[in-house]
């Protein structure tokens, strides 16, 4: 289908941010963390203080002030007499703090997909990959006390201290809808494994969610197995998958055991499930095994063997070649943290806070701001009736940074 160029610019002028992150919900944010009843320095009415930590992320290459004179249509349409200054917005920010960020990300971030959004879904799950990303914060003393130097490898560490991001992202608009972040640094670093942790109980029924081999664990794959969301992650090489029973698509049943429990315990285990007998899923859960080979991956002539587990048991509800697919689409989570890392923040530019707190005001910041942007695109994508993928970020954040301060912005 053929779209007039016009069509899909329009609709990235419609509401702009505000469009996704609404008044209403920044408001309730803010109230539900306390924050209401506290005057932000006497002037900034502490909702102005959220978009402006958001406007903060679409224009990283700004100072505060340049910031806020973008922003002056909306002040304006606000009814704001004030004139902003680079202190009072400091303080501000600091009145704020990260909290009503967190809230405000936990009730806006959310699936935006259509179901007539192109690679939105594979039969009945929405496709949902998890993966990690690392932001660079000032090297301030705080700052390195809260999120550590990562090690370089050769014990020298490194000169700037950086926060570890892991999120949930929606394949087909690439919006992250689940977030969790910690220090990346030596001795307080918070694995990516760790993050996660905390993002499983959160997944849906109707998700299908695919990750890579560093997230694979016993305890973890239980917990997010837990949740009834289907489940598609590679894992590594070393791990025991036990052919039960070969499959018509080619896959097989597997099964996957404790690693704590061994001996006759483990025998019994495995005896029961070659009889594919119920299993204490404390103990041990049966598995889909999806094996491949992908040629030449590195370019160098050599194969890698590729082993998916999924909790996707009939191969009549998801074949082999199409969850095999579905995998190789993880790949546009790293698509989605380049945005992030490219396209707002700028290819090796810092956060520009200086405090723990505000570094963490800040990553919201980020996060809410790529969201919106996405799923701007998406909803713009999915009326043009084109795959979101057509439309290109980086164009679109100039078009949302031109309209950003016309009074469509204002909630």
């Amino acid at each position: 289908m053929v779209v007039p160029a016009g069509r899909v610019t329009d609709w990235m002028s419609l509401g702009v941010l505000a469009s996704w992150v609404s008044r209403d919900a920044v408001d309730e944010a803010i109230e539900e963390t306390g924050r209401g009843a506290k005057r932000s320095d006497g002037t900034i009415p502490l909702h102005v203080v959220v978009y402006f930590v958001m406007a903060l992320a679409l224009f990283a290459d700004e100072d505060y002030e340049e910031v806020a004179a973008r922003l002056a249509g909306v002040l304006a349409d606000w009814g704001a007499g004030w004139e902003p200054t680079a202190s009072g917005l400091a303080q501000a920010r600091k009145r704020l703090g990260p909290e009503p960020m967190a809230v405000l990300y936990s009730q806006v971030a959310r699936p935006v997909a259509e179901e007539d959004t192109e690679g939105a879904f594979f039969g009945r799950w929405r496709l949902m990959s998890l993966d990690a990303m690392v932001f660079d914060a000032e090297r301030t003393a705080a700052n390195v006390a809260a999120f550590g130097l990562p090690g370089t490898g050769v014990g020298v560490e490194a000169a700037l201290p950086q926060v570890r991001v892991v999120t949930v992202d929606e394949v087909a608009s690439h919006a992250a809808v689940l977030a969790a972040f910690g220090p990346a640094g030596a001795g307080k670093a918070a694995g990516e494994q760790t993050l996660a942790r905390t993002l499983y109980p959160r997944l849906r029924q109707d998700w299908l969610v695919t990750a890579d081999r560093n997230f694979f664990n016993w305890a973890d794959w239980c917990l997010a197995d837990d949740t009834g969301a289907a489940l598609l992650w590679r894992v590594k090489a070393d791990l025991r998958l036990p052919v039960l029973a070969a499959l018509p698509d080619h896959s097989y049943l597997s099964v996957v055991i404790d690693p704590t429990i061994r001996g006759r315990t483990r025998a019994r285990l495995l005896d029961a499930a070659t009889r594919r007998r119920p299993l204490d899923r404390d103990q041990a859960r049966y598995v889909r095994v999806v094996e491949y080979d992908v040629p030449d991956r590195d370019g160098n002539g050599g194969h890698e063997l590729f082993a998916l587990v999924t909790n996707i048991l009939d191969p009549r509800e998801a074949p082999a070649v199409p969850l095999a697919g579905i995998y190789g689409q993880r790949w546009e989570h790293e698509t989605g943290n380049g945005q992030v890392k490219t396209h707002l923040r700028g290819p090796g530019r810092v956060l520009r806070s200086r405090s723990p707190q505000l570094v963490e005001q800040e990553v919201w910041g980020y996060l809410l701001t790529h969201f919106a942007i996405s799923a701007l695109i998406c909803t713009a994508a999915t009326a043009a009736g084109i795959d979101p993928d057509r439309i290109t970020f980086k164009r679109t954040v100039r078009l949302v940074r031109r309209r950003v301060g016309d009074p469509s912005f204002s909630p």
